[in-house]
């Protein structure tokens, strides 16, 4: 039955959209932590997970287009749409996908957002921190290191 494959589709989309939010989460605790040793590992799981909805979402709108034509809707038809055209307990089951999803959808956009927010804070601290470095050795071509230019001292000749 079209109505089962589109639950099914949904269910693998939201388990998906829950792993999203936990992976956005680890992510804001590495933040929070001061410790960017596992960042760049958080970052990319979040960036796996992405491309699996990606390719959940294809499904999803396969199957959502096929019940919501079986259900004499158009193929375009939302998932509201669907549901109210649905039998029970299908519709019933269809909105609370719905509700679902609206949901998984605030929480993920609230995260990334505070995440992003977090990101550009550290990048604000660590150019400040870079910007304030005094006395910075650089090297040669040959490996060595270069001589620092004269600064310009202060001195007190009054003694």
């Amino acid at each position: 039955m079209p109505l089962n494959g589109l639950s099914d589709a949904l269910w693998q989309q939201r388990n998906l959209l829950e792993l999203l939010l936990f992976k956005l989460e680890e992510e804001q605790l590495i933040l929070t932590s001061g410790r960017s040793r596992w960042l760049g590992h958080a970052t990319r799981e979040v960036e796996t997970v992405l491309d699996e909805i990606r390719t959940a979402e294809l499904g999803r709108a396969l199957a959502a287009e096929l019940a919501a034509v079986t259900l004499g809707l158009p193929g375009d038809a939302s998932l509201a749409e669907i549901a109210a055209a649905a039998p029970a307990p299908w519709d019933d089951l269809l909105r609370a996908h719905r509700d679902a999803f609206a949901t998984l959808a605030a929480e993920i956009a609230q995260l990334s957002d505070g995440n992003r927010e977090l990101l550009a804070l550290s990048h604000r601290a660590t150019q400040e921190t870079l910007a304030t470095l005094q006395d910075v050795h650089t090297y040669t071509g040959a490996g060595t290191t270069a001589a620092a230019a004269p600064a310009a001292r202060l001195v007190d000749r009054t003694f």
